[in-house]
């Protein structure tokens, strides 16, 4: 049975995603988790792109062990060595470089011959070589290069000291037949020289179909992300990969070193982390994935689970058995579903969260595992807290001019101000930015309710710009105005903590 490595690029590639920025707290919090996963590699990010990156990269090299970690970097010199001292202090490490060599790309973007690209691409392998001993080449859109090029160019690189050749479909241009010849093509010609990895994107929806078909014709490693974020429609999602492998090893006879029980914590963690949401309907991770309506599906389910699912819920670390949580339930129960839940809090911190969870308790009769996550999420938060809403009294209604009086600790200092606005939100939100003096500018409103029923947690999720950059905010309560007001004041702690 072979061994397909996962190299997990949801730090770098999937990060690129609008919307996904992480600060280095958060990317820390997830690579740590990656390594429960068991990915055998962590493209922790780009090193040249900013300071900011350079920093998570090289924090990230320091303090998660347990697997390798890569910096990215363009065949540019400045970019390889960047690349190298944000990496080199991992116990392992990888220095992935790459060039385009599609022909649209050499002449519209890099405007280069096909020979320059070459000789450039080899030169800066044989840098990253003489820098570090684990190098990857990858030639951008390859799937758009005429073969014979595309070998040529593989050869070259792995002789200059690559050990890992990637074989991009950067734009999501090919097709499984298709992509399965040129992996074969290639394995043909290199034999067991160098791995040969997979990075596909989905612009039409082929990303896991490509990369397994690159696994039947040899491939032994799979570029992928969490939930599939990324660029444009997204990467090869990383848990459907797996699952696929795991579920048809016959068909594959392949596997990976995945524990797939951390699935969904992963999941959950990377949607806490960035607010982007997986649809109800996504394989393996999405909400409906193993939720059965129709009477015919659950008929069969009740006599043989096996009829109408191939996967056990358990498998992807899902529980079966609900633990009802409500006013009545004590520390021992909520200590027990956080840590199924895949908590691991401090006691204050666990004591902090239960004060909260039987404040909720009071105003909604069941409490869902997304409202004990939500409820938590401020605990996993390493942001300075810089303002902090105090209180909050709204009112509005027909033929009533919206007004709404909030009450803040500022920097330790009570702060009370009353505003009016075209609604309660606005009223809420003008109120927040006299007393904050905040000169950023909200760029988008989104809200939701996380669990069913009119007592449902309502969660609020805004995006502030100040100074050309953005900051993300969530605020979660079953009164809307005040989740609307804790995501406001969410994004502000985090744009003071960028200050300072």
């Amino acid at each position: 049975m072979r061994i397909i490595k996962i190299f997990d690029t949801t730090l770098r590639d999937g990060e690129q995603s609008p919307g996904c920025s992480m600060n280095v707290d958060e990317k820390i919090s997830m690579a740590k988790q990656l390594v429960k996963l068991g990915v055998d590699v962590i493209e922790a990010g780009f090193p040249i792109a900013s300071p900011g990156d350079f920093a998570a990269v090289k924090r990230i090299a320091n303090e998660v062990q347990g697997t390798i970690i890569a910096g990215l970097a363009r065949a540019k010199e400045e970019d390889i060595r960047r690349a190298w001292e944000a990496v080199k202090d991992a116990p392992k490490h990888r220095i992935h470089t790459f060039h385009s060599t599609s022909d649209i790309h050499l002449k519209y973007q890099f405007r280069v011959s096909r020979e320059e690209a070459l000789k450039r691409s080899v030169a800066m392998v044989r840098l990253a070589r003489s820098l570090a001993e684990d190098i990857e080449f990858s030639p951008m859109d390859a799937t758009r290069t005429e073969l014979p090029y595309l070998i040529e160019v593989v050869q070259a690189v792995i002789e200059a000291g690559a050990s890992t050749v990637n074989i991009p479909d950067t734009v999501g241009y090919t097709t499984p037949t298709e992509f399965g010849a040129m992996i074969r093509a290639i394995k043909e010609t290199i034999g067991n020289t160098a791995v040969i990895a997979v990075h596909c994107h989905n612009d039409l929806g082929l990303a896991v179909a490509n990369s397994l078909a690159a696994i039947r014709s040899g491939a032994g490693q799979v570029e992928c992300t969490i939930n599939g974020i990324g660029e444009r429609a997204g990467n090869c999602s990383m848990e459907e990969v797996v699952m696929n492998l795991a579920t048809r090893k016959d068909f594959y006879k392949a596997t990976t070193n995945i524990n797939t029980k951390e699935i969904i914590r992963t999941s959950r963690l990377l949607t806490r982390i960035t607010g982007m949401h997986v649809q109800p309907n996504k394989a393996i991770v999405g909400a409906n994935a193993f939720a059965h309506e129709s009477g015919i599906h659950q008929d069969g389910l009740l006599k043989e689970k096996m009829t109408y699912e191939i996967m056990r819920p358990e498998d992807i670390g899902l529980k079966q058995t609900e633990l009802i949580l409500g006013k009545h339930s004590g520390r021992h129960a909520f200590k027990s579903r956080l840590q199924e839940l895949g908590y691991d809090l401090a006691p204050e911190e666990i004591e902090s969260a239960f004060v909260k969870f039987k404040h909720l308790a009071d105003q909604k009769k069941e409490i869902f595992d997304e409202d004990i996550e939500t409820l938590v999420t401020e605990e996993f938060s390493r942001i300075p807290v810089v303002f902090r809403l105090m209180d909050l009294k709204v009112a509005s209604g027909m033929g009533v001019v919206p007004k709404s009086t909030v009450k803040m600790k500022i920097r330790g200092r009570s702060v009370q101000k009353t505003a009016k606005g075209d609604g309660p939100v606005d009223a809420t939100y003008k109120a927040i930015a006299g007393m904050t003096r905040t000169k950023s500018n909200l760029l988008k409103f989104e809200v939701k309710g996380i669990t069913g029923g009119t007592d449902a947690l309502g969660e609020v999720v805004v995006t502030l710009e100040e100074n050309g950059k953005n900051a993300r905010g969530q605020g979660a309560d079953t009164d809307i105005i005040v989740a609307a007001a804790k995501a406001y004041i969410n994004a502000l702690n985090k744009i003071a903590s960028r200050k300072k």
